[in-house]
């Protein structure tokens, strides 16, 4: 029979802490008194992560199912590879390093059967830096003019999805992509609520500053034209003030005769200039980049194995290299 609750749970590195989240995690879904399923897509993880889940899932066969990719490809293919594989008829998606409290799921549900088809949370307190929190909210005003996406915290990602919502995301084959955004795009009735945010349990945030730079790339160029237009207009801006410049030149030269007062108000016009010109096309790069990715039609991810309920035990507990004739390809 298919659960009503599918949980996926990207992991990365996260050996410390999945002790931890396995003896919150667990007793808060047992709790609910619902059928359930929790996925945990490891990403690559290069410490004792696979190990430990592996012997999760030897320990709670029924409700634990463990994929396993050949490689690292990022949070949100990992949330991806999750929704492909997820069984319920509400998707939660959790981080594992329990900054957001699994105790929150409950209330995630409930909201969820109230008739919405995507739920997002809101952190009551970050427990976050100072500059991280204030550029993650500078961030947050800049998207939402741009993309027209209404999502308050686009940094958290204990969010619940409907069934119907997936199922389209599930049709998307974007290779760059923001899973909150793209299923809010696809959502009816959308709302979100207010969590508890906590410290993190064990080891050090995966997103570094440019990890960071790059997802927002991802997010404004995956979801908006706007800054392309923004830069066309202020490209005939640009176009129409150096010809008034060019003109005013020539009839001061021919006014007053020629002078070198103001070469250096010049030089640092043009600077200015110059430097908008390469940002432009630096922007211009970013979605050929994206279009030269996506036309490439590589697979998103690569499945190496997936641990679930049915596996001989023999399955269960053989190598990863194995268990390689079972690897399964992401669209």
């Amino acid at each position: 029979m298919k659960p009503e609750l599918s949980i996926i749970i990207p992991i990365y590195n996260e050996q410390d802490g999945l002790a931890s989240l396995f003896a919150r995690l667990y007793p808060a879904l047992d709790a609910l008194q619902t059928s359930y399923e929790i996925l945990f897509v490891n990403d690559g993880s290069r410490d004792n992560s696979v190990a430990i889940l592996a012997e999760q899932f030897r320990q709670r066969p029924d409700v634990t199912r463990v994929i396993l990719f050949n490689g690292n490809y990022g949070q949100h293919m990992a949330i991806l590879a999750g929704f492909e594989a997820s069984r319920g008829q509400i998707m939660i998606t959790l981080d594992a390093d329990l900054q957001n409290p699994p105790e929150e799921i409950g209330n995630l549900v409930a909201k969820m059967r109230e008739g919405y088809d995507y739920v997002g949370s809101i952190r009551r307190k970050r427990q976050d830096s100072a500059w991280r929190t204030l550029a993650s909210k500078m961030m947050n005003r800049l998207r939402e003019r741009i993309t027209n996406i209404k999502i308050t915290d686009q940094g958290n990602m204990l969010r619940a999805y409907g069934r119907n919502v997936i199922d389209l995301v599930n049709q998307c084959a974007e290779v760059n992509t923001f899973v909150p955004a793209l299923a809010y795009t696809f959502a009816r009735k959308p709302t979100e609520i207010t969590v508890e945010h906590e410290e993190r349990s064990a080891g050090e945030s995966k997103y570094s500053l440019y990890s960071l730079i790059r997802l927002n790339f991802d997010l404004v160029t995956g979801f908006s034209l706007i800054p392309l237009q923004i830069f066309s207009m202020l490209g005939m801006a640009m176009s129409l003030g150096s010809a008034l410049l060019v003109i005013f030149l020539l009839v001061r030269r021919f006014l007053l005769g020629a002078e070198a007062e103001g070469v250096f108000t010049l030089f640092a016009i043009a600077f200015f200039f110059m430097g908008v010109i390469l940002f432009g096309i630096g922007l211009v790069g970013e979605y050929v980049g994206r279009i030269f990715q996506q036309v490439r039609a590589r697979p998103r991810y690569v499945v190496q194995t997936i641990l679930q309920d049915g596996m001989t035990q023999a399955e269960a507990e053989a190598p990863s290299y194995v268990r390689l004739e079972k690897r399964q390809v992401g669209r």
